[in-house]
């Protein structure tokens, strides 16, 4: 099945309405966006006696309005602050974008790394620029650690005594695990929420991840690595988004809750205020339509699937 025989609405659903809930996707067909031959990275670690609660408080207002070929993250580990940026162009120029706009970093040309864009990917995956590309293409479905995520939108700059707060009170636990700051804006700030089911585009400052991974198989280290991840995330409540509180649906959290069965098909309603409007936001309603046109009898099915939308909640 293509484009033209599924039609605009199933299209729409399967690029970004979460995994196993409309078909199986058997193949897909991209359009690639040209980029230079050579691009441009960097990682600069700052401790906490190098200003970095500083800079990740001024980062929150820089990294949003960059420039379009300029990405810049924070990864929060071992109580240091990773600044990692991809450039879509030469050392020189990010150089001196990164002195007009970002000077506090201390950004030099000898932290740069020129390299192909695919070498880039590998940069970003592994955090390290020794790794071969054949890693690349490694898709084993074994993991050999355990892993809790959870994910907040930051729309308002965290103060600078928050982030104090956070880095005495959490990032200095022996359990702390990663933090992982994701800049928004750019092109993303002018896609409209519903352009596809993915909608927390505009009035974000950057995503905000909390990772915890372990690799001892047992009860007691898995309950004290995600009650990392629980309490922390229960304490950023007041600084991120609210009304729905909006998460990251890659990062699938069973916290929020899970189907439950209306007869023989998921509850919409249920499903709606449980997990729902936090992944979709207003487009919820939208994919469970889609769900009830293309698999009404909910054969897809799973702990955070798209339920079918009931027959009486149909918009004429």
């Amino acid at each position: 099945m293509n484009r033209s025989a599924m039609g605009e609405d199933l299209f729409w659903a399967i690029r970004g309405g979460g995994g196993e809930s409309f078909g199986v996707v058997l193949s897909w067909k991209v359009r690639l966006v040209p980029v230079p031959e050579t691009v441009t990275v960097f990682s600069i670690i700052r401790s906490r006696n190098q200003s970095a609660i500083e800079l990740i408080t001024k980062w929150q207002e820089v990294a949003p309005v960059l420039p379009q070929d300029l990405y810049l993250r924070v990864l929060v580990l071992n109580q240091q602050a990773n600044f990692q940026a991809l450039f879509l162009g030469r050392c020189g120029d990010l150089h001196r974008l990164m002195q007009d706009r970002f000077p506090e970093l201390g950004m030099t040309e000898q932290n740069c790394r020129e390299m192909s864009w695919v070498q880039s990917t590998v940069f970003f995956g592994f955090s390290a620029t020794s790794v071969p590309l054949k890693q690349l293409l490694n898709r084993s479905s074994n993991p050999r650690y355990y892993l809790k995520v959870k994910s907040d939108h930051v729309q308002e700059p965290i103060p600078r005594d928050v982030w104090e707060s956070i880095w005495t009170a959490w990032l200095e636990k022996p359990e702390a695990a990663l933090l992982m700051l994701d800049p928004y804006g750019g092109l993303m700030s002018s896609i409209s929420p519903s352009e596809t089911p993915f909608p927390h585009r505009q009035g974000n400052l950057y995503q905000l991840q909390y990772y915890s991974f372990w690799y001892e198989n047992g009860t007691a280290a898995a309950e004290k690595r995600m009650s990392w991840v629980r309490g922390l995330y229960k304490e950023m409540e007041p600084y991120v988004s609210s009304n729905p509180r909006a998460v990251y649906v890659n990062y699938r959290d069973l916290d929020l809750g899970t189907n439950e069965l209306d007869g023989d098909v998921t509850s919409y309603d249920k499903a709606r205020v449980s997990w729902g409007d936090k992944y979709f936001k207003g487009n919820f309603k939208r994919l469970a339509a889609v769900k009830a046109m293309v698999d009404p009898h909910d054969f897809f099915r799973n702990e955070q699937s798209i339920p079918p939308l009931p027959a009486a909640k149909m918009i004429p």
